[in-house]
């Protein structure tokens, strides 16, 4: 069975290696086309292009998923199965294209969680578990009928950085599992549970990313995890912006106001919200690297 793999992220780099590893013939791989990054502006290939390079994978990376040439070439491919993880949205021309369809690899338990940043979204809202789910695309975004579903539990202190490799490595697995599956013609599709209370996950943008010192301190927690490493929460301090990566929840009623601050200027700093503290451990100053919290309070006067 020939295959075609679309992705961009690490994220994505972990199944397709597996894929590889099962000894699956990937005869072609869709990315994103080279940007320019960093102070440089040098050109950045895709984690995902990088992989394939490596293993002499054949490469596409067209600017446009509906560009004739484009279109062609995918066909020459003659694939009979896509597969797509952490890519973006493909018009039908392309995910109707192979005799057995295409498949995407959720990094939620469908149908919660539909969206661009799932994996934020579950810490963020203090969730216990997640999962990944390898489903059948259709027109509606992460609707398609599921193939299979694995669960992964979330800790009180995971970050949304933690449960994306957790989630990556049991993705990885769960996708040659359903690669295998659909070989043998051996599944069965399950629609997607109606339900009237889903959770979404839609893209987060900077604006979100600003902690409310109103809010209560678990939600403010969770917040910072679901941010964590990317794109980070941030609060103002001294009219600058201060990031913060890790830290820890005091459930006890604060002393002082809220949005305030508590810090003996050596080992701690803490803020309160309105019924406790978030207490920074790890965290980065706007124009400074990303230190721990004492690293921080030796070079900076409260």
């Amino acid at each position: 069975m020939k295959l075609v793999f679309m992705g961009t992220p690490d994220f994505a780099v972990a199944s397709l290696n597996a894929l590889v590893q099962a000894g699956f013939d990937v005869v072609g791989v869709v990315t994103a086309a080279d940007k320019p990054a960093g102070r440089g502006q040098k050109l950045h290939e895709s984690a995902v292009k990088q992989y394939a390079v490596a293993n002499g994978l054949k490469v596409l990376q067209p600017l446009k998923l509906k560009d004739p040439e484009f279109i062609e070439e995918l066909k020459a491919l003659n694939a009979d199965l896509q597969v797509v993880v952490a890519f973006r949205m493909l018009p039908e021309m392309v995910w109707n294209m192979p005799t057995k369809g295409t498949i995407n690899l959720h990094a939620s338990l469908l149908p919660q969680y539909r969206g661009a940043a799932p994996i934020n979204h579950a810490i963020i809202n203090g969730e216990k578990e997640s999962g990944v789910t390898t489903f059948f695309l259709k027109h509606e975004i992460d609707t398609g009928d599921i193939i299979f579903s694995e669960k992964v539990n979330i800790a009180d202190d995971d970050t949304a950085g933690d449960l994306h490799d957790k989630l990556m490595n049991v993705g990885a697995g769960l996708l040659v599992r359903t690669v295998q599956t659909i070989e043998t013609g051996d599944y069965i599709e399950q629609p997607q549970p109606q339900s009237n209370e889903l959770k979404h996950a839609p893209k987060i943008f900077k604006e979100h990313c600003l902690i409310d010192w109103n809010q209560p301190a678990p939600a403010i927690y969770n917040l910072i995890r679901g941010l964590s490493p990317y794109p980070t929460a941030f609060t103002q301090l001294n009219d600058k912006t201060l990031k913060v990566f890790k830290a820890e929840l005091e459930e006890v009623q604060p002393e002082i106001e809220v949005g305030s601050f508590l810090s003996d200027g050596k080992t701690y700093l803490k803020f309160a919200a309105k019924d406790g503290y978030i207490k920074f451990i790890n965290l980065q100053y706007e124009g400074k690297k990303r230190m721990q919290v004492d690293e921080f309070l030796r070079g900076m006067r409260l």
